[in-house]
């Protein structure tokens, strides 16, 4: 793996991503690991699928990296985010960030997992015990009945 911003079809080493941002300038390096769950709402989950226009999705992870710069200029980003089936307790996103002093770190981290989720065109569908639908983005406000966005979601 020698991409920061990439999106994968393979399970994600976190090690991998942390050594893309690791240098001797950092302090810090604040790491957010996103698994699949079992239960959500009291709904047991069987497993998710992640699907993804990946290269729009790639180039919206890398607009996110230029955003956490300009922020935080002093921060080095990665961010990995599978697709296709994952099983509970599967990485689905794996976010590194180094900077010279913790706060910094966490702060971004922060920032990028809420802005993937805002603008980054992943969507899931969800495998309960009695059923499955399309959850649509991530910020599960807007539902892709179709399995997919339309062109007035990617705007």
């Amino acid at each position: 793996m020698s991409k920061l911003f990439c999106i994968t079809d393979d399970p994600i080493s976190v090690e991998e991503v942390v050594q893309l941002v690791s240098r001797r300038e950092a302090g810090a390096i604040n790491t957010f690991i996103g698994t699949v769950r079992e239960f959500t709402y009291g709904k047991r989950t069987l497993h998710l699928e992640y699907q993804t226009y990946r290269s729009m999705a790639e180039k919206k992870l890398e607009q996110l990296g230029v955003e956490i710069e300009e922020r935080w200029p002093e921060a080095k980003t990665a961010i990995v985010h599978r697709v296709g089936r994952l099983d509970i307790e599967d990485v689905a996103v794996v976010i590194a960030v180094s900077t010279p002093h913790r706060a910094d770190s966490y702060e971004a981290s922060r920032y990028a997992i809420e802005r993937i989720k805002e603008m980054v065109p992943i969507w899931k569908k969800e495998h309960w015990e009695d059923g499955d639908a399309w959850i649509g983005d991530q910020t599960e406000t807007n539902p892709y009945p179709e399995g997919a966005p339309q062109k007035e979601d990617l705007k």
